[in-house]
């Protein structure tokens, strides 16, 4: 097991900036042929007594070709749980104005403590671009089945909305929900700010998060990068 010190540096979030007016988070969107993504997260929660609770993450993509884009998520809860997977995302279809959908496989390990199983997750998205009053902007939507072995089957939706305008911040909404057989419905929320550097290719988001399983709110804060 990682010591609390290393997990402390990992890192993720699982979100893009694209080129024009699509979003950087993954799904529908696809990365060019060569270009690279990473994202890399804190979310922080302070616990009734001292001290907080804590999760990272380390998010990466590559586009190895122009219909196929491989990466992998790592997510670990201090050294509680967490996962690692690999992953490949594929087009499905292009409708055009009205948006795309995009479908993606991805393999790994989930663990609690010291014991780890398998697990499998299966995707698929829809994205589409618009404009508005304040701007271009995006809408994505991602329907999953998550299966760890060793446990249930979790079925995901998950909206993520933001504003990818030319300016120094944007909004960005995050909603994400899941539910396994036998238990309700668990949600997550982050509202977000995206601040953009001078040379658009890193970007740092700062926001708050709220769920089901606690009564306090979590801080947020994750780096972007684009190669």
């Amino acid at each position: 097991m990682l010591t609390e010190a290393a997990s402390m540096y990992r890192i993720a979030l699982i979100l893009h900036l694209l080129l024009m007016a699509s979003p950087a988070w993954s799904g529908a969107w696809l990365r060019e042929k060569d270009a690279a993504f990473t994202a890399a997260s804190l979310t922080a929660f302070r616990l009734p007594e001292d001290g907080y609770d804590y999760k990272t993450s380390l998010y990466a993509e590559w586009g190895y070709s122009q219909n196929l884009t491989v990466g992998f998520d790592f997510e670990q809860n201090q050294d509680l749980y967490g996962h690692a997977l690999i992953f490949a995302r594929v087009p499905v279809a292009d409708l055009g104005q009205w948006g795309r959908f995009a479908a993606e496989f991805g393999a790994g390990a989930y663990h609690k403590h010291e014991r780890a199983w398998a697990q499998y997750k299966v995707t698929l998205s829809y994205g589409k671009g618009f404009q508005s009053a304040l701007g271009s902007g995006w809408i994505a939507i991602d329907a999953a089945i998550e299966n760890r072995t060793h446990d249930n089957i979790y079925r995901k939706l998950d909206l993520t909305t933001g504003l990818s305008s030319d300016r120094l911040i944007n909004p960005l909404i995050q909603i994400e929900t899941a539910y396994r057989s036998g238990h309700s419905i668990y949600w997550k929320a982050r509202p977000s700010v995206m601040i953009r550097t001078k040379d658009s290719s890193t970007t740092w988001v700062l926001g708050v998060e709220r769920n089901d399983a606690r009564k306090n709110t979590g801080i947020k804060l994750a780096l972007w990068n684009e190669f």
